[in-house]
């Protein structure tokens, strides 16, 4: 009884950081494609109008930075579900 009892705790427990490290794969390779998309159409956007190239590199600066913050924080939850 008590065996089976730690063996399903031992399961779950591995099922649980293959999800953690799923979990952070997926925030990387969204944040990713997410950042590379605000890149490719910012460029577009500059391109287009070249006097708004200051404003136009701003704003994605600040959105590829929110995109970064919560990659990190997605990370780190899934870091910290690995390690305990």
């Amino acid at each position: 009884m008590l065996v089976s009892i730690l063996l399903g705790a031992i399961e779950s427990a591995g099922l649980a950081k293959f999800g953690a490290a799923l979990g952070a794969a997926i925030a990387i390779i969204g944040a990713g494609l997410g950042i590379g998309r605000i890149g490719g159409t910012a460029m577009e956007a500059i391109s287009r109008q070249p006097e708004a190239a200051g404003d136009i590199r701003s704003s994605m600066i600040i959105a590829a930075a929110l995109i970064e913050g919560v990659t990190l924080f997605a990370i780190i939850i899934c870091a910290l579900a690995i390690l305990m």
